[in-house]
């Protein structure tokens, strides 16, 4: 993959994760979040199990262990601490919290995995977290949707390093296809003990759905377990540090939240950290294009 292919799919595949919060936001008037969250999965991953229905399958009891785990954090972990935090936070203010996970994903390499890394790349991830504060406005309300807001965070910080550490066993899509499903039918059995299983149909409701399975779920998935296989998931994942932008952003223009300053200033600093995290200051720029390009 070249080096503008790589960048196009990262800010296609992140403005999809931030549109996802304020059309949640807006589905949460037709279905309760986690049957919502469940219908999106559900729908998504059998449509794409179906596309992809030629393809090679996970085999054995360890490869669907492993999809179904990657399912519990990516699909059931993220959305669904994502959307039932909408119950108490804005779109936007879950998007930031919930896309602190390139923080996570470092700290977490560095315990848990023993990874090594530059302190220039923690120096960008701390300016890109300094960005989210920016982009929040400083006002970080704590309650009861802000911590699962944060859960989710971790949880998708957990899927990445996952991900990347099995996903190659896989083909992408089928690996998004059934992690999806897994993920659904957790989420759809906990919306059975939890809540009224209730979904409003209507032109609206059915637009909202739409646009979650098709463009915030087929796509975006596809898209970026595509982007980890094929990146380095410390890096590709400090480009997440733009979805709480474009969440702020999205929010506004559907449901009319008010963009201050500070959301531009911190969008500023998320640049400056993600340049920061995939700098490699040992090559030089053709040797930095000829690696990508390699890739």
């Amino acid at each position: 993959m070249n080096k503008w292919s790589y960048y196009g799919l990262i800010l296609l595949t992140t403005l999809m994760m931030g549109i996802a919060f304020p059309i949640g936001k807006m589905g949460l008037a037709y279905a309760p979040p986690f049957l919502l969250v469940a219908v999106r999965y559900l729908l998504a991953g059998g449509i794409l199990a179906v596309i992809v229905s030629k393809r090679p399958k996970p085999q054995g009891s360890k490869q669907w262990l492993q999809v179904g785990t990657i399912g519990l954090f990516q699909s059931a972990g993220v959305m669904g601490c994502g959307f039932y935090s909408l119950h108490w936070i804005t779109s936007s203010e879950s998007a930031i919290i919930t896309f602190v996970n390139p923080l996570i994903v470092i700290v977490l390499g560095t315990f848990v995995l023993g990874k090594v890394y530059c302190a220039y790349q923690w120096l960008g991830v701390a300016i890109g977290f300094i960005g989210v504060v920016f982009t929040f406005g400083f006002h970080l309300n704590l309650q009861p949707g802000t911590w699962l807001a944060f859960a989710a965070a971790v949880s998708f910080a957990v899927a990445t390093l996952l991900i990347k550490k099995w996903g190659s066993a896989f083909d992408t899509m089928v690996l998004a296809a059934y992690q999806m499903l897994a993920g659904g039918l957790i989420i759809l059995l906990l919306s059975m003990f939890t809540e009224e299983p209730v979904f409003i149909i209507n032109p609206s409701s059915l637009f909202i759905l739409l646009m979650l399975v098709v463009v915030c779920s087929i796509l975006q998935f596809s898209l970026w377990f595509y982007l980890l296989k094929k990146g380095d998931a410390t890096k590709t994942s400090a480009f997440l540090f733009l979805v709480p932008f474009f969440g702020v952003l999205s929010s506004w223009c559907l449901l009319g939240e008010q963009v201050q300053w500070y959301v531009i200033a911190g969008g500023a600093l998320i640049c400056v950290g993600i340049f920061l995290v995939n700098w490699d200051k040992k090559s030089t720029a053709p040797q930095m294009v000829r690696r990508v390009l390699t890739r």
